[in-house]
């Protein structure tokens, strides 16, 4: 099993969902988290004055599948979260040694 971590643009969450789910990914977690990288902040204008930040708005999903199933779930994602900008975000994949689920006590790979 491998848990994928994908930060990605708040805006690109409901493309990513879709086609995670037709790969047949069944389940995730989403966060609504702030961060920077290359992108070093953003400039917005509140109330007509204009202020830099240095956290960016992203969104986080978490979600663990079958380790057949994983490269083309990065794949998937990344495809659906590209721009082409900076900004894009970032993939992270890794091992799972088990999984329980609470209502069963079902172990491993059946358990997700």
């Amino acid at each position: 099993m491998r848990l994928i971590i994908a930060i990605i643009k708040p805006f690109k969450l409901d493309e990513v969902r879709e086609a995670l789910t037709q790969l047949g990914v069944t389940g995730m977690t989403v966060s609504e988290v702030k961060g920077f990288g290359r992108q070093k902040g953003q400039t917005e204008i509140y109330r007509g004055a204009e202020y830099a930040t240095n956290m960016v708005p992203k969104v986080k999903i978490e979600l663990v599948c079958d380790t057949d199933i994983a490269a083309r779930a990065v794949e998937t994602i990344q495809q659906a979260a590209g721009t082409g900008n900076i900004g894009d975000g970032k993939i992270f994949v890794l091992d799972v040694a088990e999984a329980v689920r609470i209502r069963t006590g079902e172990t491993g790979e059946a358990a997700l």
